[in-house]
């Protein structure tokens, strides 16, 4: 076995999971694989409001029971999700769209595609949180230069500053402060507006010659 499929089948053994479905000979297909794969496992019905918390992956009933139930959607539940579905129609189509399911297992259930189906669960789910990672840090990043260029803007027009000069002051700052220039743009805003809250804020005339 390569180092690879070895560290596949680790993590496999090491995660848990948790299986929300009606007693049945469907469900014991899926809890039997499951427990020959050597993951943590429990078992969870009737169908429960919220999926459960603190568990790596959950496999759920596409069913009825999902219909407005906004927290049953994979972006935002820290768990991959695969639904079982027992049928194709349409209604049941519509509910694991809305679901964002990161992987399915149809009726009948087989003991040879469970463990794929996992891997492939588990590798999407990790994309996202990258995707998702990269997201919210471009956000904050952009987020930063708005209030970095806002701040600019106050030190040019009450202090008389230029631009470059407005940026080295608050890279000054940031550097005795030991903090980032964002985060002295964010005080520098945020004093400025309790000033001109107080009415003190007003702003230099320029300079004569």
């Amino acid at each position: 076995m390569s180092s690879s499929l070895r560290r596949l089948y680790e993590d496999l053994r090491s995660i848990s999971v948790t299986v929300v479905y009606p007693p049945g000979e469907d469900r014991d297909v899926v809890v039997q694989q499951l427990q020959r794969i050597g993951c943590r496992l429990k078992v969870v019905w009737p169908f429960p409001a919220e999926p459960p918390a603190g568990v790596d992956v959950i496999l759920f009933q596409v069913s009825q029971d999902l219909e407005g139930r906004s927290a049953w959607n994979a972006s935002a539940v820290d768990a991959a999700f695969v639904a079982l579905s027992d049928y194709e129609s349409p209604t049941t189509l519509k509910l694991l769209l809305d679901t964002r399911a990161h992987g399915v297992i149809t009726k009948p259930f087989r003991s040879s595609g469970i463990l794929s189906t996992l891997v492939l669960a588990r590798a999407s789910q990790g994309f996202q949180q990258r995707q998702q990672g990269k997201i919210e840090k471009l956000e904050s990043t952009i987020k930063s230069r708005r209030q970095i260029e806002k701040a600019i803007r106050v030190l040019v027009d009450y202090q008389r500053m230029t631009e470059t000069q407005a940026y080295e002051h608050m890279r000054e700052r940031a550097t005795g402060l030991r903090v980032t220039v964002a985060e002295v743009a964010a005080m520098l805003l945020e004093a400025h507006e309790a000033m001109e809250k107080l009415g003190f804020a007003t702003a230099k005339p320029a300079s004569g010659k």
